[in-house]
């Protein structure tokens, strides 16, 4: 694809990244065919092509319509596209860029702002989002329905093993996970403690940053990825392990972290290296013996949703599906994993009618084979699929505790 940067964005500290992108693009449209926005709109415009196309006017012509604005929002950017495109397009990486120059060049309505705002000021924030999440469940029995289904189920939350190996792994607390879904990351602890491995917390690390990045504050968004590398910092340089992230949206930040801070030059060394030992929980456990766990009963008939973030953004697809072949779990057919479920950080908040269209489509998909359970690899999936799942929906570690 031929481009003409308009001059306007020439001192532009990412346009030279923009413009190589979009230079890599044939035009030969394979992506649509595994998008899921087009596959349900059938607008070129909607559809990975289409917003290349939009977004290299943008940066040709200097000029956006909030026609175009409102094409770009209903991206999902699950990067389906990236795993199909034949060229090796980063259509996610241009996503960003183009959304964040748009951020700032187009006014969005009052409601809009305000929406997406609030979303900044309580998730990422776990004492927050934990408080209005408390109080959610508490005030349940009076919320209409369509709002109680939203509302997660306060869980028990279960012991935690001492830590007492050699062998230690940082993991990621996040920032609605510890009050949404606590147990993930404690059965993650329980499990690794049988195999060998202590799992622990640095208190003062948070939110991945991906919720305000996501949402075009790139530069609030940097602020939370900084924070964290400081608090992971000392446990880097005594020699940790690896960072441990139970959910695969969060990982797939932590991940980029060396490419989104690769300007900085205090902190660019260290945001490599934290991306270097950034590691999926199943990338953890695919490595282990996990004959140690001596697992027993857990047979049931289950269905494997694999988060795009997984199998998209970090190229994991299936390795949650090996481990539990090997720990004796029976799994249900499933079609089409290759498309969204609509939860897509806050995309079900966003997009709330496109994303409940790719959530029916996703658990008709997810239970043609009627298994007895749905496990994943994401809580915003895990959250979003149990609002309208009729059967549990977990997180995949969750059938190796070893109890």
């Amino acid at each position: 694809m031929r481009t003409q940067i308009n001059v306007k964005y020439l001192d532009h500290p990412e346009i030279k990244e923009a413009d190589s992108i979009l230079r890599s693009c044939v035009h030969c449209g394979f992506c649509n065919a595994t998008c899921p926005t087009y596959q349900e709109l059938g607008d070129e415009r909607d559809g990975p092509r289409g917003r290349i196309y939009m977004i290299k006017q943008l940066l040709e012509t200097g000029d956006i319509s909030e026609k175009s604005q409102t094409h770009l929002d209903r991206c999902l950017t699950c990067r389906s596209c990236e795993t199909t495109c034949p060229s090796g397009v980063k259509y996610g990486r241009l996503a960003e860029i183009g959304r964040g120059i748009m951020e700032d060049q187009l006014e969005r309505p009052f409601q809009q702002k305000l929406l997406r705002w609030l979303i900044r000021k309580v998730l990422p924030y776990s004492r927050r989002f934990g408080a209005l999440l408390r109080l959610g469940q508490l005030g349940r029995p009076l919320l209409p329905s369509r709002l109680k289904t939203k509302v997660p189920d306060r869980q028990v939350k279960r012991s935690l093993p001492a830590q007492q190996h050699t062998r230690r792994m940082l993991v990621l607390g996040g920032c609605a996970q510890p009050s949404a879904t606590p147990n993930t990351n404690i059965v993650a602890a329980r499990v690794l403690d049988k195999l060998g491995i202590s799992l622990f917390t640095a208190p003062e690390a948070g939110c991945c940053g991906a919720v305000s990045y996501h949402l075009s504050a790139h530069e609030e968004g940097l602020s939370f990825m900084r924070r964290n590398i400081d608090a992971w910092w000392p446990h880097v340089e005594a020699g940790v392990e690896a960072i441990v992230i139970s959910a695969s949206g969060c990982g797939s930040m932590v991940k980029d972290y060396g490419e989104k801070l690769s300007q900085d030059p205090a902190y660019a060394a260290k945001a490599q290296r934290i991306s270097e030992l950034a590691k999926d929980l199943s990338e953890v456990l695919f490595k282990e013996d996990l004959g140690q766990l001596e697992l027993q009963g857990i047979g049931r008939k289950t269905a494997v949703h694999c988060p795009c973030s997984l199998q998209h953004a970090q190229q994991l697809g299936g390795i949650v599906e090996q481990i539990l072949q090997q720990a004796g779990v029976e799994l249900t057919r499933t079609k089409n994993g290759h498309l969204c479920c609509g939860s897509a950080g806050t995309y079900s908040i966003l997009q709330p009618e496109l994303s409940q269209q790719l959530l029916a489509n996703k658990l008709a998909d997810l239970t043609i084979d009627t298994p007895e359970q749905i496990v994943t690899a994401n809580i915003g999936c895990q959250l979003h699929l149990s609002t309208k799942s009729s059967i549990p929906v977990k997180h995949w570690i969750e059938l190796l505790d070893p109890q």
